[in-house]
């Protein structure tokens, strides 16, 4: 058996040559004068050399000990040459394979998958705020711990409903990471009960005919940005989603048919959906026209014609004019709209919904349902745009300045 003094002594020659320890474990002496241990070992019949490491950075110890856990495998019918090759192109595969680019290749095939545009934009925002901490590592040696620690730093902040969301879309990652044989196990569905539930807020919004006209005409004396003054008036007459409304483009509004086509990618619910425009509308959009209809979009962002309007700016408005965030926001004219309209009692629900472009979570139903309503909604639109036109004339107009009291009883 080698000691150590016989190794540090070897002295190279002209030709490699071995010293023997035990075992089939030896040391290569070369030329150069590198120093590598080796293993000699047979399997399946045939005469094989397992390359341990280099000498000093291998001790005679821990080459020893490598011996030993070789000569285990060969007697569990495993060929350590190979096994270590194996490990070797498995390290390197999940080296390639980060939380970050499997991530990355999931957004990709949602981006294919043509999802809303504003669902892959919270998407990437969430995983933004995962990959600091989990980004760099495989994928498939993340533990439920580590995706906790991320979750509670979300938590830490008050925001539960994006370390909700946020659990949700790691755990999907980690779903498509099994299907792509990345990772065999989804972590973060361990921790569907581990985070703080957040209440439920249902986003504020007027439904009250007499606090609705005094909202119209709040908006019609807003003073600030002509365009997002247009992008205001038109709010309520339309009800789409704030989004939707943002990110409309001209290419979309057929004037002469008096429809407003919103293509299958722009909505919540990845179908296609048309808004009938009333002669209101068509006159507030061709007041628009002249400050953007050269542009793609209706309402730009002052920052850069090539993208839409912040999402912030029809809210700022309406603080702005007063009202605070629980009395009313940009996604409250749908619920607005909704409630009023149905208190009509002149209008198929259906119709309603379909123009909400809400989906029916019952199969059954939406099977039976399948109707556009279309004529109806173009009657019900034109009676919207009417009504709010009678409810807003209903006393003077008002200016409430930002940050004062309304009277909303005048």
């Amino acid at each position: 058996m080698l000691t150590y003094i016989q190794i540090a002594s070897a002295k190279p020659s002209a030709k490699p040559f071995n010293l023997a320890d035990s075992q089939g474990l030896f040391l290569t002496v070369k030329p150069n004068g590198s120093k590598l241990w080796r293993l000699s070992y047979r399997y399946l019949g045939r005469q094989k050399t397992f390359h341990i490491g280099p000498w000093p950075d291998v001790s005679l110890a821990e080459a020893r000990v490598r011996r030993d856990e070789a000569r285990k495998q060969i007697v569990a019918g495993l060929d350590p040459a190979l096994e270590k090759k194996r490990a070797r192109v498995s390290a390197k595969i999940a080296a390639a394979n980060t939380f970050k680019d499997v991530a990355e290749e999931w957004v990709a095939k949602c981006e294919r998958e043509e999802r809303a545009a504003i669902t892959l934009d919270k998407i990437r925002w969430l995983l933004g705020m995962a990959y600091p901490m989990i980004g760099s590592l495989p994928i498939s040696d993340i533990s439920p711990q580590e995706v906790l620690a991320v979750l509670r730093k979300v938590e830490a902040t008050g925001r539960y409903e994006s370390a909700r969301r946020m659990r949700s879309v790691l755990s999907r990652v980690f779903r498509y990471g099994i299907a792509t044989a990345r990772t065999d196990r989804d972590v973060a569905a361990d921790l569907r009960g581990a985070l703080i539930t957040p209440k439920v807020k249902h986003l504020a919004a007027i439904t009250t005919p007499k606090e609705v006209g005094a909202l119209m005409r709040a908006i019609q004396g807003y003073t600030g940005h002509g365009i997002t003054a247009i992008a205001l008036r038109l709010s309520p007459h339309l009800f789409v989603r704030p989004g939707e409304l943002r990110q409309a483009e001209w290419s979309e509004i057929d004037v002469d048919k008096a429809i407003w086509s919103l293509p299958a990618e722009k909505m919540k619910m990845r179908r296609p959906h048309r808004v009938p425009l009333s002669p209101q509308v068509l006159a507030m959009l061709e007041e628009l026209r002249p400050f953007t209809g050269d542009g793609r979009f209706l309402f730009p962002s002052f920052r850069s014609p090539r993208q839409c309007m912040s999402e912030n700016t029809i809210n700022a408005a309406l603080r702005r004019l007063g009202y605070a965030q629980d009395e009313m926001t940009a996604h409250g004219f749908r619920a607005m709209a909704a409630t009023l309209l149905n208190e009509m009692g002149i209008w198929n629900p259906d119709a309603i919904e379909k123009q909400l472009a809400h989906l029916d979570t019952s199969m059954v139903r939406r099977a039976y349902t399948r109707g556009e309503y279309w004529d109806e909604r173009v009657r019900m639109m034109q009676h919207w745009s009417d009504h709010l036109d009678e409810l807003r004339d209903g006393a003077k107009i008002l200016r409430p300045q930002f940050g004062q009291n309304r009277d909303k009883g005048a």
